[in-house]
């Protein structure tokens, strides 16, 4: 939890869980051009999935884990490893450390299912803030949603 002026939570509830989702539309969808027939699939209905919240109710970011079997095609089998996705902080709360509670809340998740690392796919823009927690870079470069990507790891 944060001691900010905001807190970072496992969604649980219904309600958690649109905010999540509503999170994601706004910043994948409506900013970055994502479809929305392929921004929310399957591996929502299992994933860990976090939020931050200001203190006023506000949702700010969210981000999931995918772990087990539904991690399994992300990470090549390993059972051993999360994968790390879907993050996503709204515009007003960029520069406020809501990224970086989000990452290490489901490396804190992780960690508690008993995974050694998370693996992510990173927006190659985004491949600094990443390498700042300790993940590396492993991999070409490719295309996700028409964004370029790298896969990063990093061990807990």
């Amino acid at each position: 939890m944060s001691t900010r002026a905001y807190d970072v939570r496992i969604a649980e509830d219904p309600a958690d869980l649109e905010a999540c989702f509503a999170v994601r539309k706004e910043v994948f969808v409506g900013e970055q051009g994502v479809p929305e027939d392929i921004e929310y699939d399957a591996y929502d209905a299992v994933a860990l999935h976090v939020l931050a919240v200001r203190d006023d109710g506000m949702p700010l970011g969210t981000g999931r884990l995918l772990h087990g079997e539904a991690a399994a095609a992300k990470v090549d089998g390993d059972l051993s490893v999360g994968s790390l996705g879907r993050l996503a902080v709204t515009r007003e709360a960029r520069g406020l450390g809501v990224g970086v509670a989000l990452v290490r809340a489901i490396e804190d998740a992780a960690r508690a299912r008993g995974l050694r690392a998370v693996d992510l796919h990173a927006q190659t823009h985004a491949l600094g803030f990443y390498e700042r927690l300790g993940y590396e870079a492993y991999g070409p470069e490719y295309p996700e949603a028409g964004i370029p990507h790298r896969a990063m790891r990093r061990t807990l």
